[in-house]
């Protein structure tokens, strides 16, 4: 096994549990990973984007960590392999943009650095790796290097790109490469004017931003009403002479902790031949003031028909309203109690395509809608949709998935969703039907969940039984495979624990998404209170009182926030989770916290930082009792590695047994399959040596 096995704790009903005859679980091991490995070998398509002027889409697709540009053309939208990788080395791809004439596509590979300006290298490659510019013929599928740097915009022929925060151009070529222009601060959100004269940014400044407009024919640079706030999301009007932006007033907050108000934030309108800009429309105050963003590349739409679209939780939830570009009152044009999550606009800007969970609370579907007209259904049914997209002749395309089959790329066709790419020859009839249900968090809250039933199961059966909590905590499982790369892998591998005879409840504990924003922005949540512990207890509480479950065999897992519940229920309810597996798992808010944001300092708000350190797995080590695998990359953008480096020192001194995998080069989400795969080894063969034997 190649994880760190610890003999700290030698009591004795543990090693009787580690006494396994060689062969038997070299078998074991054997016979589980051919399973998994089939479980989890599928395409996982993302970054689908459409042509603006052809009938034509383009998407990223991750097979077994093989990352691959894939097209589909007018008439019959036949998948075509574009680009030829062929090795699992992390190596992610975006930023889809096609050519003029397209016949190339011009993309992103390689991730964003680290503090320390280090590029991701899960393979440890001597060599390591950058983000770079690539431009690649679909006939040919031959990618050339154009060269470092990252969020093209495409001019023509030159490409305007991001580098070491600042604005650069170069020609498909990558030749005459030249910073564009110079400025303080960072620049990001790049958006070219529709005539490609003009080029807006977002120049962010610290503890405020601007709106830049840089003008190619004279070269010159203005910014639109500068002011102390934090402007963002800048969007051209159809003409090119307005802009729409996003204004917030600065506002310190703490993160991981509830924000169900704040001073509101504003939409501002800025006619480039005037100084200055409008207030168009401002959020009420309390509920609604603070903003709650959605899955999209920009968070306003400006319609063909002058109409601001824009998402705003004044009801409590994420919908979708308009205001005319002249000011006025916003009309909702989403109305009910759901969340609206993936947003983009058609090609012509006549309408706004969404998914969304309305009337089905565990999935999403796609749905359409334009200022002054009613909400438009699209897909229905046992189906999780997401990430809708058209093409220039007016075709819409989504991401789709469901309970047994992987996402796929699909088109509509009339009323009939139609697959394009997917995954062929899926075992899934290896796979349970996730029920839906509900029960009450220790402290009365309704919870939901997703339960997993062996296949096998027969009256008056005890099996041992697993808690899944997922990350974020800004997340939603679903009655099906996600749209997410991360829980896609997630929920193959609770189908898988449900196959080898685990009891599985995936639980959408508080602070989560999906259920309104009083349930996301929860009371005491996060550092300060850790209430979701309440939700922690009551799903182990929900298992304790199945019927066919095994009260002396319940274990829980989960990574990054979910890891950090895992380990809070290790470490304040041993009585009651006999082991768990915690990946990449938060020990100590105030170190998080600081992660996030670098200048906070626990002793300028010692009440704060007490609550957050009262909140944290650290300060209940002392009653931790029960077993755990520690699993985490070294290059964790998100959580420290120190946070497991801590965990196991104190676990240590405390005498508890642990195991551990670590993955040199990694980062939050694993990039290699290979790590998945291992990590997910690790963690079956954990289980089943913890509450099998």
């Amino acid at each position: 096994m190649n994880y760190e096995v610890n003999f700290i704790l030698q009591i004795t009903t543990i090693m009787k549990r580690l006494v396994i005859p060689f062969s038997l679980l070299v078998f074991s091991l054997t016979a589980q990973d051919l399973a998994l490995r089939d479980l989890m070998n599928y395409r996982f398509p993302a970054s689908m984007t459409g042509s603006g002027t052809e009938g034509m889409i383009a998407w990223v697709e991750n097979r077994e960590g093989v990352r691959n540009i894939y097209i589909a053309a007018g008439g019959d939208y036949r998948s075509q392999q574009v680009t030829q990788y062929v090795e699992d080395d992390g190596q992610a791809i975006g930023n889809l943009i096609f050519t003029d004439d397209h016949e190339s596509i011009l993309y992103v590979r390689g991730g964003a650095p680290n503090r320390s300006g280090e590029y991701p290298n899960p393979t440890s490659n001597v060599d390591g790796y950058k983000r770079e510019i690539h431009f690649v013929s679909i006939e040919t599928g031959f990618p050339r290097l154009l060269g470092e740097g990252s969020s093209p915009v495409l001019q023509d022929t030159t490409v305007i790109f991001l580098r070491n925060g600042s604005v650069w151009t170069m020609n498909l070529f990558g030749e005459n490469d030249a910073q564009l222009f110079r400025i303080r601060g960072g620049v990001g959100s790049l958006r070219l004017s529709p005539d490609k004269q003009k080029l807006a940014f977002v120049n962010s400044r610290g503890d405020h931003a601007f709106i830049g407009v840089y003008n190619f024919i004279d070269n010159s640079l203005i910014f639109l009403d500068p002011t102390v706030d934090l402007d963002s999301d800048p969007v051209w009007s159809p003409d090119g002479s307005r802009i729409a932006f996003l204004r917030f007033p600065h506002q310190d907050f703490q993160i991981f902790t509830p924000q169900r108000s704040a001073l509101p934030f504003e939409i501002r309108v800025a006619d480039l031949q005037q100084s200055g800009s409008k207030r168009v429309w401002q959020a009420d105050e309390g509920k609604g003031s603070a903003f709650r963003g959605i899955s999209a590349r920009d968070q306003i739409f400006w319609t063909k028909d002058d109409q601001i679209v824009f998402p705003w939780e004044k009801n409590g939830w994420t919908l979708l309203y308009s205001v005319p570009v002249s000011g006025g009152n916003a009309t909702i044009l989403t109305p009910g109690e759901f969340e609206i999550q993936f947003v983009s606009m058609a090609r012509d800007r006549s309408r706004i395509y969404y998914s969304g969970n309305q009337n089905d609370v565990d999935r999403q579907h796609i749905w359409s809608v334009s200022p002054g007209s009613k909400p438009v259904q699209h897909t229905s049914g046992a189906g999780i949709e997401w990430s809708p997209r058209t093409d220039a002749d007016g075709n819409l395309f989504f991401l789709g998935s469901d309970g047994f089959t992987p996402a796929s790329v699909k088109m509509l066709k009339g009323k009939n969703a139609v697959v394009i790419q997917g995954t062929e020859d899926y075992p899934s009839d290896k796979l349970v039907t996730p029920q839906q249900i509900t029960f009450s968090a220790a402290d009365g809250m309704k919870i939901n969940g997703q339960l997993f039933v062996p296949k096998d199961l027969k009256k008056g059966d005890k099996r041992p039984a697993v808690l899944f909590f997922h990350g974020g905590s800004r997340r939603q499982m679903l009655l099906g495979f996600h749209h997410r790369g991360y829980y896609h892998n997630a929920y193959a591998m609770n189908q898988y624990l449900a196959g080898k005879g685990y009891v599985v409840l995936s639980v959408n504990y508080r602070s989560g998404i999906g259920y309104g924003m009083e349930f996301r922005e929860a009371l005491n949540y996060g550092a300060a209170g850790a209430s979701e512990f309440n939700d922690v207890l009551g799903a182990g509480l929900y298992l304790q009182n199945h019927p066919n479950v095994d009260t002396e065999r319940i274990g829980l897992w989960g990574g990054s926030y979910g890891g950090y519940l895992t380990a809070l229920g290790l470490a304040k309810a041993s009585h009651l989770f006999k082991a768990g597996v915690d990946i990449h798992g938060v020990t100590d808010w105030n170190v998080v916290i600081k992660n996030f944001i670098p200048g906070y300092n626990a002793l300028e708000d010692p009440e704060f930082s007490k609550l957050a350190y009262e909140s944290s797995p650290i300060a209940h080590m002392k009653t931790w009792k029960s077993p755990v695998l520690l699993i985490h990359g070294d290059d964790d953008r998100n959580v420290p590695f120190s946070e497991t480096v801590d965990k196991i020192e104190l676990l240590r001194k405390n005498g508890v047994y642990y195991e551990h995998l670590v993955f040199p080069d990694e980062v939050h989400g694993f990039l290699l399959h290979s790590n998945w795969v291992k990590a997910y080894e690790a963690t079956a063969d954990f289980f089943d040596r913890m509450l099998k034997e």
